[in-house]
């Protein structure tokens, strides 16, 4: 079986169990936490740390903007999403808060942010809310295509979350299981779009811990429905999987971290996370040990492509971007 691991740690520098867990070739990325960070420097300092042990492992964090924002100390506050839209600019807004984000987080030491979110804002989910653009499919298409634009150039892999749409689902998948009881047909007409018409252009996807009975009875990431029949099959997507986090409510539905991880890997899934409990990670790399999992080839494509040097403020690009961005108030 193809797949690894996406796992944390739990402070701002490595322990001897962290190191050791590392080194287990079935872990194959980490994730970095607000708890994880205390500015740029010691960023980079842990991204170095971890690189001396495994350099091929993917470095990620959720870096959107808004609320959604881990690095926050000597990093600039980007706006949500959703304020991007209000604006007459907005796409090359979008452009230029993707080409930002992703300086940034490269500068750091890490590969990607999990971005852009390609949910619609249905004014029903909380938990997507600002974080997405619009409720428009085609103007969170061109949002996202700008935005994803912006990422390509500065050196930085796109994933697209939460496959194949979480904005109209009321529940949130961290604390509860979400239905969304539309037809496939309703969703493929309307939140399926985005997907759909930038499924060339991501190099992740992310699908949502939501259940469509309608479609399947399982939630969309453990469901080969969703996962193979549509979005290998009919989106033609060729990118990384990666499953939401396994330790999320809407996960349980499985049963443990290692049932989780399995099934998330036998429905498609590329990499699982399993984040915030340890004991539950370590279940879940003993189950991936057992299945002789190797890692997918595509991980390759989640790699940064390229390193800003510390001085990257002083790039004309930088400064050009973020002047944009304050004249429009999304930033201070």
């Amino acid at each position: 079986m193809q797949g690894s691991l996406m796992l944390d740690i739990g402070g701002t520098w490595l322990t001897a169990e962290d190191r050791q867990i590392l080194r287990q070739p079935e872990v194959a990325g980490l994730i970095i936490f607000a708890r994880n960070i205390e500015h740029p420097r010691q960023v980079r300092e842990l991204c170095a740390s971890i690189r001396a042990i495994r350099p091929d492992l993917i470095l990620a964090v959720d870096q959107e903007g808004g609320r959604v924002q881990r690095l926050r100390q000597g990093f600039l506050r980007l706006p949500a999403m959703r304020a991007l839209a209000d604006n007459p600019n907005a796409e090359q807004l979008a452009e230029q808060c993707g080409w930002l984000m992703a300086t940034e987080v490269l500068a750091a030491g890490l590969d990607i942010s999990f971005a852009p979110v390609l949910d619609l804002d249905h004014q029903r989910s909380a938990v997507v809310g600002s974080r997405a653009f619009e409720s428009d499919p085609g103007r969170v298409t061109r949002l996202a295509a700008a935005f994803i634009c912006g990422l390509r150039s500065a050196g930085m892999a796109a994933t697209g979350k939460h496959f194949p749409g979480h904005g109209w689902a009321e529940a949130d998948s961290h604390v509860d299981i979400p239905t969304d009881e539309r037809s496939l047909e309703q969703i493929r007409q309307c939140d399926l779009v985005p997907f759909a018409r930038l499924a060339s252009k991501l190099d992740g996807m992310m699908p949502a811990h939501v259940i469509y009975p309608q479609v399947d009875l399982q939630p969309a990431g453990f469901s080969r429905r969703w996962l193979q029949d549509i979005l290998r099959g009919e989106l033609k997507f060729s990118g990384v999987i990666f499953s939401d986090d396994l330790s999320m409510a809407g996960a349980h539905v499985v049963g443990d971290a290692a049932a989780r991880i399995e099934a998330a890997l036998s429905a498609g899934c590329d990499m699982g996370l399993v984040c915030n409990d340890r004991g539950a990670a370590e279940l879940a790399l003993s189950r991936l040990q057992q299945l002789g999992v190797k890692p997918a080839p595509s991980l390759v494509r989640m790699r940064r492509r390229a390193f800003p040097g510390t001085e990257y403020r002083q790039d004309p690009r930088w400064l050009q971007a973020a002047a944009a961005l304050r004249e429009a108030q999304l930033i201070d």
